[in-house]
């Protein structure tokens, strides 16, 4: 079964790597091709979001481990965490972005590769979150003052951390972030080899060359809905039926689809009270990284405890 999955991901990075090749070709050819932002609020809030919409289910699973049957308990400590990340961020919106930054490095290099190793160490995890590390240093050395301005408007003016950032930018040090990252990539490739860990680089270069060719916000929504999401959408379908993916589909579609309104609903009631204050793009860009930002931590949360008492 793990090599069915690790031949669907291969085919899957080779599709997106096409694809990600195709629509900058499309950029790069038409003048004034642009992507709004409510475009990508709604790839976020389907296929993106769609990939957390089997929490509860793995809530019910963590809480039958703990022997605890009131479903409403995990309800509460999710709901709980997310208002908390939200609390926290118009409060010290800079330390939250950059805890936000760190623990997304890591959980996207992490889903998008575990699924090619054995094992998993400590080394591993660092290889992970190097790897990972791409998805926010690719936007910043591409398009440096697009990302900041993106900063100012998820309500960070804290003068100090745009003065890191400029450090940062000025010595070349995102450059040599990117260079680390690379080689991150170079030992998971190496370790064990396998035509199939080909994937790796597929990926590698499609982030490269979306983050190139499109803004900070159309290449993350490329990357996050159609590589990240989908790739682990692939893992859950696997674990509902790994002898029948299609009948997997079909169970993952119909189970995902509450939980995923249910949140799209919520982020456009907050899309709807934040037009009271912003204009509609800076209320976009809020509902999509704040909002993430508070759906990411206790996604995170609940698959570590989940894996760590599987274990």
């Amino acid at each position: 079964m793990n090599n069915q999955i690790k031949k669907i991901n291969f085919n899957h990075s080779f599709i997106f790597f096409v694809f990600c090749n195709f629509i900058s070709l499309i950029f790069f050819k038409i003048n004034n091709f642009l992507i709004s932002p409510l475009v990508c609020l709604f790839l976020i809030l389907s296929i993106g979001i769609s990939h957390g919409s089997l929490d509860n289910l793995k809530g019910k699973k963590l809480l039958k481990i703990f022997k605890l049957d009131k479903i409403y308990i995990f309800y509460l400590i999710y709901i709980s965490i997310a208002l908390f990340i939200i609390i926290l961020w118009t409060i010290l919106p800079a330390i939250s972005l950059t805890i936000f930054l760190i623990v997304a490095s890591f959980h996207f290099g992490k889903e998008d590769t575990q699924f090619l190793l054995t094992k998993s160490s400590y080394y591993h995890q660092l290889l992970f979150f190097l790897k990972g590390l791409l998805i926010i240093l690719a936007p910043m050395y591409f398009h440096f003052d697009e990302t900041i301005s993106i900063f100012k408007l998820l309500l960070i003016d804290n003068e100090n951390f745009y003065e890191i950032l400029n450090f940062i930018e000025i010595n070349k040090i995102l450059l040599l972030g990117i260079i680390i990252s690379t080689l991150s990539n170079i030992l998971l490739f190496i370790e064990k080899f396998e035509l199939k860990k080909f994937t790796i680089f597929l990926d590698y270069f499609s982030i490269l060359i979306i983050n190139y060719y499109f803004s900070p916000l159309v290449a993350f929504t490329i990357y996050f809905c159609f590589l990240h999401s989908i790739r682990h959408g692939i893992t859950l379908i696997s674990e509902l039926d790994k002898n029948d993916l299609m009948n997997g589909l079909k169970i993952f579609t119909r189970k995902a689809i509450p939980l995923t309104i249910l949140t799209a609903t919520f982020c456009l009631i907050g899309l709807y009270l934040l037009q009271n204050t912003y204009d509609l793009n800076s209320s976009i860009l809020k509902i999509i990284f704040i909002g993430l930002a508070s759906l990411t931590f206790p996604h995170i949360l609940l698959e570590y405890l989940l894996e760590k008492n599987e274990k």
